[in-house]
């Protein structure tokens, strides 16, 4: 793991504040950890850092002193950001109702190169990434350094859309720490979802790094962007996943959430209301990462699992990355249920219960008690998951990862998954539950078929067997001939069966 290292041209602030001030503040032990200065009109000016700060006089800041900083700064905005040239300092200032300036913030601008390091691995997937945090955390500088490592390390298109010029810096040739990524300056944040889409449309990049999305119609981009596989990197408001999820506006940045109705069996399973909320779409972001401090982070490697956990009220199981002090990086991982459905394969040997209690999720009740009774099975429907040997379910029913599934996987009971909901489908489930290889099932049919012509010759009285596939069907017809007996297959499928006449009935 590389030693970080930090560029704060800090000279060049200074350059800026107060020779008063400034004098003050160069005779600070902790100036390195300096954050931000304050000025405001009639108040003590103010050096914050990260977990203190100091008065830089007892005299109240006056217009002039808040005046000889805004003449040797760049120009504000709209959104009252103004910075100081090739480097990444951010001056924020406060008016009053004539539009008079009356405070500044002056925030210190760091490039710190290493930092990104911890999720290197994470950023060479490709996938879409959102960080979050508290303010001062570090999330703009992450997202410089992600910046620097695609374009230099990886040789990736990269385009940064720069909102404020507080990814790259004021002034038109953006600063070094963003390496050969290109910038495209926002001219007003309200404009950001445009600058957003004409990346995409005008300069073919492999990647766009965004600093703050917090605006519905910068989501929207966002969403576009992601779906002509650009990947994103980018910050958004909040601290966490679950402030996302609650948040109207950014939520759909994590796939969005929408009210469903359950249906009467996966409601009483679950112990909720029929209506629940669940995830609308994939998201936009496939990966998250919490940055916690500037050396502990939080990654939610799948996004749409988190949400759909979250959402069902079971408690997010984040990877947790820490650097230490020697700048080796600790991982922690969470221990990880399998919630994965799969087909099960025919089994070795017969389930062990006698009676075996099957649970169909989707499948026609009255189908598989047809095909039991049918094949002679010591088998019972059961409606109780917990009782359950088997799950049978229908292909359409395990894409949606219903809950009840999932349980039944962390139950470790088998899971069935048919194509579709008919009766040879539901037939060939029962041979894998009780391991009955495909012509051991056949020839039981055949007996039991051979057994129903010796009936109708005693009788003399037409039996209906019971509904068979058409190649069975066949063989039943070849062997009722050479009885010396008449058949037909009556009803639609997968009802269809043989009837067996009596030769003097035929019809």
């Amino acid at each position: 793991m590389g030693k970080q290292y930090i560029v704060d041209d800090l000279a060049e602030l200074l350059k800026v504040i107060p020779p008063e001030l400034k004098e003050q503040l160069e005779k600070m032990d902790q100036l390195s950890e300096l954050l931000e200065v304050v000025l405001d009109l009639g108040r003590k000016p103010e050096a914050r850092f990260p977990n203190s700060y100091l008065y830089l006089s007892e005299e109240p800041v006056t217009k002039e002193q808040i005046n000889y900083v805004v003449l040797r700064i760049g120009d504000f905005g709209p959104d009252h950001r103004a910075g100081i040239t090739r480097t990444l300092h951010r001056i924020s200032c406060l008016v009053n109702r004539r539009g008079e300036i009356i405070g500044l913030t002056l925030r210190v601008g760091r490039a710190v190169f290493g930092t990104v390091d911890i999720i290197r691995d994470v950023i060479e997937t490709g996938k879409s990434i959102l960080l979050m945090g508290k303010p001062g955390v570090g999330k703009t500088t992450m997202l410089r350094e992600v910046a620097r490592v695609l374009a230099d390390d990886l040789n990736k298109r990269v385009i940064v859309v720069d909102t404020s010029n507080e990814i790259a810096g004021d002034g038109d040739i953006p600063h070094p720490a963003i390496g050969r990524a290109r910038r495209m300056q926002v001219p007003t944040p309200e404009l950001q979802h445009e600058v957003m889409i004409e990346a995409v449309e005008n300069h073919m990049p492999e990647v766009i790094i965004i600093d703050e999305i917090g605006r519905e119609l910068e989501v929207m981009a966002a969403r576009t962007i992601a779906e002509r596989g650009v990947q994103l990197v980018a910050t958004a408001h909040g601290n966490t996943l679950e402030n996302l999820i609650q948040n109207p506006t950014l939520c759909d940045l994590v796939g969005g959430i929408q009210a469903v109705t359950l249906s009467d069996e996966e409601a009483r399973f679950r112990g909720t209301q029929k209506t629940v909320l669940e995830r609308r779409a994939p998201p936009t972001f496939e990966v998250l990462v919490e940055i916690k401090d500037r050396e502990t982070l939080a990654i939610h490697h799948d996004v749409a699992e988190t949400v759909d956990k979250l959402l069902r009220d079971i408690p997010p199981q984040p990877e947790i990355r820490r650097r230490s002090g020697k700048g080796e990086v600790e991982v922690e991982k969470p221990e990880k249920v399998e919630t994965k459905i799969e087909v099960e394969t025919p089994p070795s040997r017969p389930i062990k219960p006698e009676r075996i209690n099957i649970f169909p999720y989707g499948v026609s009740r009255d189908r598989l008690e047809r095909a039991i009774h049918d094949m002679n099975l010591s088998a019972t429907i059961t409606r109780n998951l917990s009782e359950a040997h088997a799950v049978v379910t229908i292909k359409s029913q395990e894409k949606r990862k219903p809950q009840l599934l999932i349980q039944a996987q962390v139950q470790k009971v088998p899971v069935y998954v048919l194509r579709n909901n008919t009766s040879s489908q539901i037939r060939t489930f029962l041979r894998k539950v009780y391991g009955l290889p495909e012509r051991e099932w056949d020839s039981r049919v055949m007996e039991k078929t051979e057994e129903m012509i010796f009936k109708v010759l005693k009788t003399h009285q037409p039996i209906e067997l019971p509904p068979e596939p058409p190649p069975i069907r066949r063989l039943q017809h070849e062997m009722i001939e050479k009885y010396g007996l008449y058949s037909e297959s009556r009803g639609e499928e997968p009802f269809r069966r043989v009837v067996i006449f009596p030769s003097s009935s035929k019809k």
